[in-house]
């Protein structure tokens, strides 16, 4: 198969103006990333992010990785709600699945895309609150590059028996900039770029992972709730 394949291009979501919104972490949350380190992640070699200003931002790589690298929590985690701000850079480069690109990883495995979206088109499967290449989002939501955006995600993860095979699977419910966008959709398995998504079993609980795929995105205010 070719990554095209799977490329779902209709229908596009209609374009929505989200209010604003600002979102302090309850007080039985886990902070994640409150601004000042990353010591909640595992950061590999290969990839660097930098804390300034309350602010962490991938160092971007003069093109696009084609293999992405994703890092992840230390903690692992099972059903949760999982609030999480992110900004794509201001100055733009580029265009489609090459600008203001990274991923929410549920479980190292189950993508909610991040990426520029405001006026950019790319299949809609692909596009920013879509879980990547199963779900298009019902509205696109996003704001302007450089503006500061919100995704809540509420997961309930899969279970599988002793054996491995699936007893239930996932899912997600995505609030992006306070719009419903994903009401408990189920996850069909594990992303893929190339051919469709399969189940693989795995434990209940798996760390949660923010991808670097090459672009200057920023985070801030992570934090997450075990439901």
């Amino acid at each position: 198969m070719n990554p095209e394949d799977t490329e779902v291009w209709e229908p596009e979501p209609v374009k929505v103006d989200p209010g604003k919104l600002t979102a302090s972490p309850p007080s039985d949350a886990i902070i994640l990333f409150d601004g000042t380190d990353m010591s909640a992640f595992d950061i590999p070699e290969g990839t660097e992010w930098i804390v300034h200003d309350g602010i962490v931002t991938i160092t971007p790589s003069k093109e696009q990785q084609e293999i992405p690298v994703v890092i992840t929590t230390i903690q692992e985690f099972g059903d949760i709600q999982l609030h999480v701000e992110w900004r794509a850079p201001l100055e733009i480069h580029g265009e489609g699945q090459r600008r203001g690109n990274s991923g929410i990883f549920l479980q190292k495995r189950y993508e909610i895309q991040v990426l520029d979206s405001y006026n950019n088109r790319t299949y809609s499967n692909g596009q920013a609150a879509s879980v990547y290449k199963q779900h298009i989002p019902d509205v696109n939501a996003c704001r302007p590059p450089g503006e500061w955006q919100t995704y809540d995600i509420i997961f309930t993860a899969p279970r599988f028996m002793e054996g491995g095979e699936l007893e239930n699977p996932a899912f997600v419910t995505v609030i992006h900039n306070g719009v419903l966008v994903q009401n408990h959709v189920e996850i069909l398995g594990t992303i893929r770029f190339i051919g469709y998504p399969e189940y693989e079993p795995h434990p209940l609980k798996q760390a949660l992972g923010l991808q670097d795929h090459g672009d200057a995105v920023s985070y801030r205010n992570i934090w997450v709730r075990e439901l």
